[in-house]
């Protein structure tokens, strides 16, 4: 982490792009709005995107704006975040997700200043600086043709990984005392102790959801606090070791998996691509994906938040089980 903030606050005085990597949870935005800051843009607007939450249709018009009449429903003309952030930092959060089409516009903007409102031809100048984020390894989405190289190498100007919680287990008794002071500001509460078997077990646990997951739980333990000490019995069940994440299939489902390969006419692959292993791996997640486009009313974005994968990946896979 201390490499991260020197890095942060040299790229802060420059002009570059920057691109940060990391597990969802490990304080993307916070270093993007610290580099904004740090930055002469600091009086400026920092504008945030998450790219991820909205559809291509939908995430173009967020960024560039619309015209009045350009689609169903734009009964105005509309200010895209680009022309929004003129003179400040926008902030692209989970820029995996993007399409292809819209990283060609992207690509644009980063190179040339320039775009579009959707539904204009006048071209707008924008001086605007991005910094974008990535919860995966843009370079194995490149690899895996879901990302253009061209704007990873432009994005990638100047690349910072923050690291898992998990790797850097030193942080958390500080992290700890600055959620409590926090938290107890926010809800007149005076929890300023911590119970020596809690703070072990905090530190013990993997925190998959970095140091988002640790802040909510500090929360937790405030709100829920009758005294001024943080206790075990203030803590989830799955930090204090007393539930697992991951749970083995009950005997009857392995029953049940096995009565449906067989009913599929799967048992009597061999060992090539085409597998047992493959042919149940493919069926079943082609039967889950249906299942969950069917429940999110065929909203790709809502259906990959869903499945834990990006809008891209799930495109693929849609095509590739003929569900699209």
């Amino acid at each position: 982490m201390e490499e991260v903030y020197r890095v942060t606050r040299r790229v802060a005085r420059s002009k570059a792009s920057v691109l940060l990597q990391g597990e969802t949870g490990t304080g993307k935005e916070l270093i993007a709005n610290a580099i904004h800051q740090l930055s002469d843009r600091g009086g400026g607007a920092f504008v945030k995107v998450n790219c991820g939450a909205l559809s291509e249709s939908l995430l173009e018009s967020e960024l560039f704006g619309h015209v009045r009449g350009a689609f169903t429903g734009a009964v105005n003309n509309r200010t895209g975040r680009f022309e929004a952030a003129h003179g400040g930092t926008i902030f692209l959060d989970e820029i995996n997700s993007t399409s292809l089409h819209l990283q060609v516009k992207l690509l644009r903007v980063l190179q040339e200043r320039e775009f579009e409102r959707v539904g204009d031809t006048q071209t707008l100048q924008v001086d605007t600086r991005v910094i974008a984020a990535s919860n995966r390894d843009l370079m194995d989405e490149v690899g895996s043709e879901l990302f253009r190289e061209d704007l990873y190498y432009r994005l990638n100007v100047v690349p910072v990984n923050l690291p898992p919680l998990r790797e850097r287990r030193e942080d958390i008794s500080e992290l700890v005392v600055h959620f409590l002071e926090a938290y107890n500001e926010v809800n007149d509460r005076y929890v300023v102790h911590i119970q020596a078997e809690a703070m072990e077990a905090l530190q013990s646990y993997d925190w998959p959801g970095n140091v988002r997951e640790l802040q909510n739980y500090i929360e937790r333990a405030v709100v829920l606090a009758e005294g001024d000490e943080l206790t075990c019995d203030l803590l989830p069940d799955l930090v204090m070791g007393r539930e697992t994440r991951t749970h083995r299939l009950p005997v009857a489902d392995l029953e049940t998996l096995t009565q449906y390969v067989v009913q599929c006419g799967l048992a009597d692959a061999g060992p090539n691509e085409d597998s047992l292993y493959k042919k149940v791996v493919n069926r079943v997640e082609r039967e889950l994906i249906a299942q969950v486009m069917l429940s999110c009313n065929n909203v790709q974005t809502k259906a990959a938040a869903k499945l834990g994968i990006n809008r891209n990946t799930l495109y693929k896979k849609l095509k590739d089980y003929g569900l699209g």
